[in-house]
């Protein structure tokens, strides 16, 4: 449900700006393509909480809990400083890209909107990914549909101009988006400042040492970069389709964001594997570790074949919920049964991914994603949509491929894995 929640917020996005016109709803996709490609790298290097936090709180370890939520919190700030630099500006770098003079501008005010948000992204994060291993969601939860109707309401009065807020279109979307970042941030650090307050008394405050977060960067940096890798493919193929046209680009964002929604089912699955499996692996209870493997890939799998089916069966119908215009429409409906062949493969790899992760496996997985999405998808997916001339439909064969083959490969590294026992991760002390 959080992660459902937090893709929410980018849905009514888009289906606001697109009643805006297709030109907005291009700019919107562009600047929200970009942001989310900028902010992948740091928010995997966070998610070595999964592993660390969780295997911890298995062995039943606070105080390592305790050391791993310090150094997140370091962590967070340090790479959101990074982050909101590199969104200053960056219509030069789009203008390279050769995206379309129309949705530049627009788009380079959205990045500069979500500066404010950057922080409190991160840091949520940091807390969410915490509570998580620990198996508490219930604030996150609550955290999450609150800020949801904040940002319906944000986005209604900024985009249009209502509730006397100025109308700023594609630009009043992204401070929407700031403003929803802080809501989730400090409503979730409300609901359970007791719990962190009992966990990490406050003189630890003051112990920022260096000595010990290369555990956290040494494991989070391979899995910022598997998680990027798949997010730049993503971003990648936005590009490509913004070269064909502000239409195709913006069909592909309808189509690209009702994946994404069915997506999040799955990754909030990933999150419950990596929390099962690190508890299970800290208590030393292989068994319990390959259950909870096998039933997060069971059920992965099965929650996105649902989703296919409503790809596959009603795709004019989705694609009508986020415009009116008629041609955009029609060719994102065309996209969605592409769609809907991924599906069960998007799910198994990224239940995958959550399996390998909760047991600290993190640079294997990062090679294989290299591989199939980078060295097998892309270049397919470049040259079915350019030099066979399918255009949008070529793009999103070559997804197809990309996923398929990483799934099939974290399923073989799992096996191979799973097989023996696997020793906890022992946490460096400052």
């Amino acid at each position: 449900m959080v992660q459902l929640g937090m893709m929410l917020m980018s849905t009514v996005d888009t289906m606001m700006l697109g009643r805006v016109s297709a030109q907005a709803l291009a700019s919107g996709a562009l600047g929200a393509g970009v942001s989310f490609g900028l902010v992948t790298l740091p928010m995997g290097i966070l998610m070595a909480l999964d592993p660390l936090v969780a295997q911890a709180w298995g062995a039943g370890d606070d105080r390592g809990v305790a050391t791993h939520l310090k150094r997140g919190l370091v962590s967070a700030l340090g790479l959101s400083i990074l982050v909101s630099l590199c969104m200053i500006d960056l219509r030069p770098v789009l203008r390279l890209l050769g995206q379309q003079p129309e949705v530049i501008g627009p788009a380079g005010r959205y990045l500069q909107a979500l500066i404010p948000g950057v922080p409190a992204f991160l840091l949520f994060v940091v807390v969410r990914q915490t509570l998580q291993a620990m198996s508490i969601v219930r604030s996150a939860v609550l955290a999450i549909v609150i800020s949801n109707l904040l940002n319906v309401v944000a986005n209604y009065g900024l985009i249009f101009g209502h509730f006397g807020m100025p109308r700023l279109e594609v630009t009043g979307s992204g401070l929407a988006t700031s403003i929803s970042r802080w809501s989730m941030l400090l409503l979730l650090v409300a609901f359970e400042w007791r719990r962190f307050a009992a966990l990490w008394p406050a003189r630890k405050l003051a112990d920022l040492r260096l000595r010990g977060y290369r555990q956290l960067l040494t494991l989070g940096f391979p899995i910022g970069v598997q998680v990027s890798l798949e997010m730049w493919l993503f971003m990648t193929v936005a590009l490509m389709m913004g070269q064909l046209g502000a239409r195709e680009l913006a069909a592909h964002q309808i189509a690209l964001n009702l994946a994404a929604l069915s997506f999040m089912m799955p990754l909030g699955i990933a999150g419950a594997a990596s929390t099962r499996v690190g508890n299970a692996i800290g208590r030393r209870d292989m068994p319990g570790a390959r259950r909870a493997a096998l039933v997060c890939l069971a059920v992965g799998g099965g929650v996105m074949t649902l989703s296919a089916l409503a790809f596959a069966l009603a795709p004019s119908q989705l694609a009508r919920l986020y415009t009116d215009t008629a041609d955009v429409a029609a060719l994102a409906a065309v996209l969605l049964p592409v769609a809907a062949l991924f599906q069960v493969f998007d799910g198994i790899q990224v239940v995958g991914a959550g399996v390998l992760r909760g047991a600290g496996d993190t640079r294997i997985p990062a090679v294989i994603a290299l591989v199939g999405y980078w060295f097998l998808g892309l270049p397919l997916a470049y040259y079915v949509a350019f030099g066979l001339g399918r255009g949008p439909q070529g793009l999103w064969w070559g997804l197809t491929a990309g996923l398929m083959s990483v799934a099939v490969l974290f399923l073989i590294r799992i096996v191979r894995t799973f097989r023996r026992d696997i020793a906890a991760i022992v946490v460096i002390e400052d």
